[in-house]
């Protein structure tokens, strides 16, 4: 079972097919200050400008990297679009919005990879296990809850693990979550040890037939070397429960801190090997581009972007919906 098949229902209705227009319109709502600032930017670029020069090419490196890119990427964009300027030999300023938007697109190809399916797939018959880490304040008990109500609603037993025993405000918010997702949550005293609580989940969830679980962590970053023995800790205890667990670690980051964003998937990354990532909060603000910057710098797929405080606002990552609700429509 791979993490797609978690979300496919026994079947699809003709409603769900009618939903895709709105999904985009949605979509477009969620990223319209970030489109808007890069357009602005990006209008203020060109102005006066008939051909792609190096004027041009500076200008729209202060665009991109003010957008929240990532000075890296943006470097890479530009040394694309040079060489298609160079080989291309005039090209229209007009033109730059479409040729940004073609590099975007091949960018977050070579990230993501051409198929839509990535990670390590569970045992048929066992629960497909998410560790779910991220610093406090990313969203990560939130991002949760909605996962849980998405997989129950479409039909999936959801087991649910407190393992964040370091606040017991994150325990009793996930447990508020859990109750309104129709989840199973198994939690313990504030203070338990974190890979006790992983242990006690994947054995009821193993024990009662459950599809996926969801295991919370605490998000401290103040210490690098204590987070990675807690990680550590805890995904060696899950293995033990269910081999190959976690099939999934998931890094929540706020993509309304920009920059910052970056800083905490260096961080985890080295703390932990993290296999897909989740981008909350980008409807608040116009720092999407942190997603085109995180995607590829490391690597690691884009699972969820949030765009919004509703259950179906934590939608999966769709690169050709994400490029389309940035530039408009696009050959992918």
């Amino acid at each position: 079972m791979g993490f797609f098949d978690l979300f496919r229902k026994k079947q699809d209705t003709p409603a769900d097919k009618e939903q895709a227009p709105h999904r985009q319109e949605e979509l477009d709502a969620g990223l319209e200050k970030t489109k808007t600032g890069l357009f602005s930017k990006l209008a203020r670029a060109v102005a006066g400008r008939t051909t792609i020069d190096a004027d041009v090419l500076d200008d729209l490196e202060e665009v991109l990297i003010s957008s929240d890119v990532g000075v890296e990427t943006t470097v890479k964009i530009i040394r694309r679009i040079e060489e298609r300027v160079a080989r291309d030999k005039y090209m229209n300023a007009s033109e730059l919005q479409s040729i940004l938007r073609e590099e975007v697109s091949a960018l977050m190809e070579e990230a993501h990879g051409s198929s839509e399916h990535f990670g390590l797939d569970a045992t048929e018959g066992e629960p497909y296990v998410v560790m779910v880490v991220g610093v406090n304040g990313a969203g990560k008990t939130t991002t949760i809850g909605k996962l849980a109500a998405q997989l129950t609603k479409a039909g999936r037993k959801v087991w649910i693990g407190a393992a964040d025993t370091f606040r017991a405000a994150a325990i009793d918010q996930l447990q508020v979550w859990a109750d309104r997702a129709g989840a199973t949550m198994i939690r313990q005293q504030m203070g338990s040890d974190p890979a006790s609580v992983a242990f006690d989940t994947l054995t009821s969830a193993k024990a009662n037939g459950a599809d996926v679980v969801l295991i919370d962590t605490a998000g401290r970053l103040h210490n690098k070397v204590n987070l990675m023995n807690e990680l550590t800790k805890i995904r060696n205890v899950m293995s033990k429960v269910i081999p190959g667990a976690p099939h999934e670690v998931m890094l929540v980051l706020d993509g309304s801190t920009g920059q910052n964003a970056f800083e905490q998937a260096r961080q985890f990354t080295q703390a932990t090997q993290v296999t897909s990532l989740a981008i909350t909060k980008l409807d608040g603000t116009a720092k999407g581009g942190v997603v085109i910057g995180i995607s590829d710098q490391f690597h690691i797929p884009v699972r969820y972007i949030g765009i919004g405080e509703g259950i179906d606002q934590l939608r999966i990552f769709d690169r050709h919906e994400f490029v389309h609700a940035l530039f408009g429509d696009a050959k992918n």
